[in-house]
């Protein structure tokens, strides 16, 4: 493992589950102070840190569909319950010491900054964590989406792919299949071809077209962030070529 971080600029992913912790839904305020904490070891290392949140833990747009909720509505919620938790991470964070930005891409003044590209970096280079909030601002596009966009729009070396259920990317649901294995790298074709449901097809392509890689790893194992971002190899990474 390094001594000095690996990256300079991070996206760090964080599910809705993530945020729910143990009780499966809503916010649960000890995961909540946990990522806070993991955050601030990597941020004080010097790391350049920004994350997108998604809002499963409140609102699934795709369930929503399900349920005969107008796809592009129910989306637009789940874009909502989004900036609901990334105001709860920002107040972690700040409550931890860690200056923090969110940016919407959805205009709500009141609440959160427009996202605006040039600002957002500014703050990352002024040593705050930004927060993406609301996903692209468009229906029928997933966070992981948002994450791969983001991470190529302010110029970041890697995505960090947090899991709170699972330490990797594996050839079958874990908990199904007691013969699934774990990889330990993989190439975004890999991904695509095998269906294996790291992101999205989309996401997964603009990764791949941007040479971004993307490292899959558990959160609720406290200190796991700050692994990564030193180069340990824990968890999956996933590459536009497998070394």
């Amino acid at each position: 493992m390094l001594k000095q971080p690996k990256y300079k600029r991070v996206v760090l992913k964080l599910s809705g589950e993530a945020l729910a912790g143990s009780q499966g839904y809503g916010i649960e305020s000890e995961m909540m102070t946990s990522v806070a904490e993991q955050v601030k070891e990597v941020v004080d290392l010097g790391v350049e840190v920004a994350i997108v949140v998604g809002g499963g833990n409140i609102w699934r747009g795709i369930a929503g569909s399900a349920k005969g909720i107008d796809r592009a509505t129910a989306d637009y919620m789940g874009m909502l319950a989004t900036v609901m938790n990334a105001l709860a991470l920002q107040d972690a964070l700040e409550t931890s010491g860690v200056p923090t930005r969110v940016q919407s891409s959805i205009n709500m003044q009141q609440v959160a900054e427009p996202y605006i590209r040039r600002r957002a970096i500014r703050h990352l280079e002024k040593g705050r964590v930004v927060i993406f909030a609301a996903g692209t601002g468009n229906p029928y596009f997933s966070t992981d989406t948002t994450a791969a966009l983001r991470a190529a729009e302010i110029e970041a070396e890697v995505i960090l792919m947090a899991k709170n259920k699972v330490d990797g990317v594996y050839s079958a649901d874990p908990f199904k299949d007691a013969n699934a294995v774990k990889f330990e790298e993989l190439t975004y074709l890999d991904v695509l071809n095998k269906n294996l449901g790291v992101m999205d097809a989309t996401a997964s392509s603009l990764c791949m077209d941007n040479n971004l890689p993307l490292i899959v790893f558990s959160i609720t194992e406290s200190g796991n962030i700050k692994r990564v971002v030193l180069g340990e190899k824990i968890g999956t990474i996933v590459k536009g070529s497998v070394s």
